[in-house]
């Protein structure tokens, strides 16, 4: 009596198992797990912020230029679109498929760059040629696409340091520094520093020897003093951020304009759209010098909470690193947190008067069609790199 019992169990069973339905396998294995969802949300508020703040910045001076009070608004939300659809094309790819092409990428960037000095591609302005106008496309600034692709190469390169033969590792460093060397003769020797300092804590991150990190961070001090002492427009600024009152309304004066502007901010500051100092008292106060009409209309209050806001991107980017699992990985979330919140340190120390004066944008914030669209792409590779950071053998 048993044998039939189990027969007819063993058939039941069977009949269940192949008639159910089978699980679709995931597509991706990586889950949207709290990292990557804070981050995601966060870079929503910053851009959010940004956008906002764009708008109260450059309507009085697109008004007075184009008769359009909307004008640099309008062309911001279309590289923010792009931006956008950059982000969420990059959550959704592993980062494995990014490192066999970075190299060719991190090469074509670095040969846009140096197009820059071409006469008929490169644009000048400010004293400066950072701009390309490839004639079938809007005038680019090569040097902020430049970042994401560093960030990637140069996480396959020091991730896998001691696999790589020796001459290997030479050449790549050499063409770093060709690339760096590049954006510096620009010359633009905050995107330089920025850059530079990038590499150099993604090669600190991946155990690189010191000897190695100093003589590198050497060369980098010498051709920084190098382009001060050969610029003379730099030896000005350098000169102006010691005392910016004494030139008042000379080299000081940019300076000197955003000091009254934040300190005219006060703890709650003046309100939205109420900034005094942005009705054309503070030169570019819708690209490098945003910070400030933020601070005036915000105050104290408003300063610290945006300082909040990147602390807190940077402690989620912390943790990322720290369970990532993958060296590579690791290094690309490295590179994304010093890109992004390193540079708006730095620029909210330009326009405080704590750094020299250097023409680096706030990332998320000003005004400018590159960096916000490499500002959203590496935003875009820190989220996929949290996505990836519990998984083993992703890269």
């Amino acid at each position: 009596m048993l044998a039939p019992v189990l027969t007819s169990t063993a058939v039941l069973n069977t009949v269940a198992t192949t008639s159910a339905p089978a699980a679709k396998p995931s597509r991706d294995p990586c889950p949207w797990n709290p990292e990557a969802r804070l981050l995601r949300w966060l870079t929503l508020i910053w851009v959010v912020l940004g956008l906002a703040m764009l708008f109260s910045a450059s309507y009085p001076v697109a008004q007075r230029i184009t008769g359009d009070g909307l004008y640099f608004f309008k062309r911001q939300l279309i590289w923010v679109g792009l931006g956008a659809f950059s982000f969420l094309a990059l959550v959704q790819i592993p980062l494995r498929r990014w490192f066999p092409w970075a190299g060719i990428l991190c090469l074509l960037g670095i040969g846009l760059v140096w197009a820059t000095h071409v006469p008929g591609l490169g644009v000048s302005r400010l004293e400066a040629s950072r701009w390309l106008d490839l004639k079938v496309i809007p005038i680019i600034q090569p040097s902020e696409f430049l970042k994401p692709l560093l960030v990637l190469q140069g996480a396959w390169v020091f991730g896998r340091w001691f696999y790589h033969p020796l001459w290997f590792r030479c050449v790549w460093v050499s063409i770093f520094a060709v690339g760096l060397l590049g954006i510096l003769t620009q010359p633009n020797l905050g995107t330089t520093a920025i850059c530079g300092l990038t590499l150099w804590m993604m090669a600190w991150t991946a155990g690189i020897p010191a000897l190695t990190l100093f003589s590198t961070a050497g060369l980098g001090a010498a051709a920084a003093a190098l382009s001060i002492l050969s610029k003379e427009y730099q030896r000005r600024r350098i000169l102006a951020f010691l005392d910016p009152w004494a030139s008042a309304q000379g080299d000081g004066y940019q300076l000197v304009q955003s000091l009254l502007a934040i300190g005219s901010g006060g703890l709650w500051g003046k309100g939205y759209g109420l900034s005094q100092q942005k009705l054309f008292y503070l030169p570019i106060q819708y690209t490098d010098f945003i910070f400030s009409v933020f601070a005036e209309e915000f105050g104290l209050v408003g300063s610290l909470s945006f300082l909040g806001l990147l602390t807190l991107y940077s402690g989620v980017g912390l943790r990322v690193m720290l369970r990532c699992q993958e060296l590579p990985i690791r290094l690309v979330a490295c590179g994304c947190v010093v890109f992004l919140v390193g540079q708006s340190l730095l620029n909210i120390g330009v326009v405080t008067g704590a750094l020299p004066t250097t023409g680096v944008p706030l990332p998320l914030f000003s005004h400018g069609g590159s960096s916000i669209l490499a500002g959203l792409m590496m935003a875009g590779l820190l989220v996929r790199a949290a996505r990836e950071s519990e998984y083993s053998g992703m890269a």
